[in-house]
């Protein structure tokens, strides 16, 4: 049997009493060594104090690293992650990559309202972290990057006021609070008709819109985007609007990942994107445990080279391994969410204009990344200063 790749973003840790840890964890729940996580190094870290400050190391290395805890450590939030010292100074109070992020919270007096932050809190460190081993560029429109950078505001509709809508515009993300409460994102979920709904799926689907703005519009790539994915300058809010009229077409799944990627280019893109990042964190922390499609007893028909024809690249092997390995892997998990009698792990079945389309943000996000340090010199180069363009805003239901 062929060995299991490495994970691009490891979800498999240890402890120094050499219990397994996980990626929330901020304390091993055995002998109590308190963990942090460092996205640059993609490791969860055991930790301790240094006498005398406010400081934290690893626990094991001879020349440890010096850390900071994030400030939201304590918060509703939880967070575990750390920051380097020497960017903590420039930040008042000290927080990780993850939370520098966030600009707008909700109302934490108001009941509920800090679980609601903290399960926000918890998809947006793992769409972060995902993000930063991906080597994307990841900076704060507050305090990194005023100009490109991303940020989100997490809102609450007023009592008879007006209703808060998650969408994204021009790398200001805003998310709905009451996404948080599974009742209510359940009941959108089957109202609107969707197989797949949750907090990480929303973030997932708009920093995609934020990627498209970064990577894709005025680039190389962008014809190549109008030609697989159709022209985004047809009348965005009007598309939407028939979206919700009159529903996804019966046959748009011989085109796109899911019915509302039917409704607009840019919500093709951005659904594709999101199903590109839920395939590669779930190979992840698949293969952290040593478990791959290849290493399950489940054979599909494989997508080919063939399916791939035209798309300019020379090399499609890397990608066909990750989604064959993604379809036999998934087959399996379906059966056992069957035994569960909860529904399919990934309801989904992908077409051959579906996979191009995967394809392709595959290769505009340059995998495999050797490093999270570095981001690939063709991807630098793409990464071109924009001028400030209008915004335009998604709403989801």
């Amino acid at each position: 049997m062929a060995a299991v790749p490495e994970p691009i973003t490891p979800r498999k840790f240890e402890c120094v009493c050499a219990r397994p840890v996980f990626f929330r964890n901020s304390e091993c729940l055995v002998c109590h060594t308190p963990l942090g996580y460092d996205p640059e190094r993609r490791r969860l870290l055991p930790l301790e104090p240094i006498a005398g400050t406010d400081l934290w190391k690893e626990a094991r290395p001879r020349r440890p690293r010096r850390y900071r805890r994030c400030a939201n450590l304590d918060a509703p939030s939880a967070c575990n992650w750390l920051v380097d010292p020497a960017d903590a100074g420039a930040l008042d109070p000290p927080q990780c990559r993850a939370c520098r992020l966030t600009r707008t919270l909700p109302d934490l007096s108001q009941p509920g309202n800090g679980e609601r932050w903290g399960r926000i809190a918890t998809a947006q460190r793992r769409l972060v972290s995902q993000l930063v081993g991906l080597g994307l560029p990841v900076k704060s429109r507050l305090s990194e990057d005023p100009d490109r950078g991303l940020v989100f505001d997490l809102l609450q509709s007023p009592p008879g006021g007006p209703a808060v809508v998650t969408g994204h515009a021009d790398g200001i993300v805003t998310i709905d609070v009451e996404e948080a409460d599974d009742p209510t994102r359940e009941h959108r979920r089957t109202t609107l008709g969707e197989t797949y709904r949750t907090l990480l799926g929303h973030l997932r689907h708009e920093v995609g819109h934020y990627y498209w703005q970064r990577l894709v519009e005025g680039s190389p790539w962008h014809e190549p985007f109008r030609r697989l994915f159709g022209d985004e300058r047809g009348d965005y809010a009007a598309a939407l609007k028939r979206h919700y009229d009159e529903a996804a077409p019966a046959d748009w799944g011989a085109r796109h990942v899911s019915a509302y990627a039917s409704s607009h280019p840019w919500e093709d893109w951005a659904e594709t994107w999101a199903h590109y990042l839920h395939m590669l964190d779930t190979l992840d922390t698949a293969r952290s445990f040593g478990l791959d499609g290849e290493s399950v007893e489940l054979s599909y028909e494989r997508f080919g080279n063939a399916a791939l024809a035209d798309s300019g690249d020379r090399n499609p092997g890397p990608f066909l391994a990750i989604v064959n390995g993604w379809m036999e892997l998934t087959g399996v998990l379906n059966e056992l969410s069957r035994s569960m009698g909860v529904p399919d792990f990934y309801p989904f079945v992908l077409s051959v204009p579906a996979l191009r389309k995967l394809h392709f943000v595959h290769r505009v996000v340059g995998v495999r990344v050797p490093t999270a340090a570095a981001e690939p010199a063709a991807r630098q180069e793409l990464l071109h200063a924009q001028a400030p363009r209008p915004a335009w805003t998604e709403r989801r239901g």
